[in-house]
């Protein structure tokens, strides 16, 4: 552990080689794995796991009973909600053990992306930024920026801008958030914002 400007709960433990940013806070009951890298001003609540060589951006939330496995990657300001669950491994098999680095699928959620209480993650996929999963949702293929999503198996039912409020688009595909006047785009199921 190069930096010690964080704090960990007793209960919990971090192993040796793991890279924490300031101002990060591990709660109760919580394991931190080797080589692990955790940005700065994260939050993790109790009985958390961050797996072998996982990457976490910075100022993410990590809610109550969260496995993050090894193959995960969150970008900056990423949320996850209670009993939230990734997967990394398409076939699992007791009998047949998959444990080589080859086996593990990647998965990257993208920057400011919310996952909803007990929302699943199937490995292998990508979750565009400021995309909103919804609670109890199964999440098996990619996800573009900005989506809505919500079901078993998740589906687009609409578009959300950075602060996480519905959109509502015009004849022209444009929506204004009300709480920045930044201006989004919808075109052939993509959402942009102007000027980014």
């Amino acid at each position: 552990m190069l930096n010690k400007n964080y704090f960990v709960h007793e209960t919990s433990f971090v192993d040796q080689n793991v890279i924490i940013g300031d101002d990060t806070k591990i709660w109760h009951f919580s394991h931190i794995q080797n080589g692990a890298k955790i940005g700065s001003n994260c939050t993790f609540g109790q009985n958390v796991n961050v797996g072998i060589n996982v990457i976490i951006g910075n100022f993410c939330k990590v809610q109550n009973n969260v496995s993050i496995y090894k193959g995960v990657e969150l970008e900056d300001f990423m949320f996850c909600g209670p009993s939230m669950v990734f997967t990394n491994i398409e076939r699992p098999r007791s009998e047949f053990p998959q444990n080589k680095s080859e086996d593990y699928e990647k998965t990257l959620i993208g920057k400011s992306v919310t996952i909803g209480a007990n929302a699943t993650i199937i490995c292998g996929i990508t979750i565009g930024k400021y995309a909103f999963i919804g609670a109890g949702s199964v999440i098996t293929k990619d996800i573009p920026d900005f989506a809505l999503v919500v079901g078993n198996p998740g589906v687009v039912v609409g578009w959300v801008n950075r602060y996480g409020d519905k959109l509502s688009f015009d004849e022209n595909g444009v929506s204004i958030c009300p709480n920045s006047n930044e201006k989004y785009h919808l075109l052939n199921n993509q959402v942009k914002l102007v000027d980014e």
